[in-house]
């Protein structure tokens, strides 16, 4: 239990430091990756997109997702893979709290309609520290 709890902290430090992360979905039986704009709670993991966007209609067609992040600009703590599950999520709360000025560019505010917030809920993490350890959770 006391490796989990450390491999979750190694994870957060990880999200709390790193903007992007390489975000798949699956599209018909192929796995289509993008890289998108990270927001983190912990290890609650949120993505904000455009309703109207292909990945929304991948995600209602199958909310089975893996992230990657950590690598890119240098390795603080190492990197992570998550797999899981993804929602969509019309949160008030959430909508703003993530909300930014330069997200007008896209939506009229955080009560746009199509101003949506994906939310991922881990099934697996992987943890690779700096050393190459290697850490698995799986739900």
């Amino acid at each position: 239990m006391e490796t989990r709890i450390v491999m979750e902290q190694n994870i957060v430090k990880i999200l709390d430091h790193h903007e992007y992360c390489a975000f798949a979905t699956v599209e018909g039986n192929k796995p289509k990756q993008r890289y998108m704009m990270l927001y983190n709670r912990g290890l609650s993991i949120y993505l904000i997109t455009d309703r109207k966007t292909h990945k929304v209609e991948e995600l209602e067609e199958n909310p089975h997702v893996s992230l990657l992040f950590g690598y890119e600009n240098g390795s603080v703590e190492g990197w992570a893979e998550i797999e899981g599950t993804c929602s969509i999520t019309n949160d008030g709360e959430l909508r703003e709290h993530f909300w930014k000025p330069e997200f007008k560019a896209s939506f009229t505010g955080p009560e746009d309609p199509d101003y949506v917030v994906l939310k991922i809920k881990p099934i697996r993490m992987i943890h690779v520290s700096e050393n190459g350890e290697r850490h698995e959770w799986i739900e």
